[in-house]
């Protein structure tokens, strides 16, 4: 597989699903885009935890450590988008 950024797979694996949802494709064809579609969502899953992970490690107290939580992983928070585009 050639070197891809998250985007770049998100953007083939749609290409893959559009293409085994039309009608007219061979068996071996779709095996072929169902063994390339599996590696891309490895590959996506795990820029995905990468980025969690770096994130997780990013979330600190106003000292500068790391917050914890009961399960002594760091600390996350959900994501809230600014209301109307507006920053906050």
């Amino acid at each position: 597989m050639t070197q891809h950024t998250f985007e770049s797979a998100f953007a083939r694996l749609e290409e893959i699903v559009e293409k085994m949802n039309q009608d007219a494709i061979a068996l071996d064809d779709s095996l072929k885009l169902y063994e390339e579609g599996d590696s891309l969502i490895q590959f996506c899953a795990k820029k995905l935890q990468d980025a969690e992970t770096k994130i997780e490690t990013l979330i600190k107290n106003r000292d500068g450590e790391l917050v914890m939580g009961d399960d002594k992983r760091p600390a996350t928070q959900e994501f809230s988008p600014p209301k109307n585009g507006a920053a906050q």
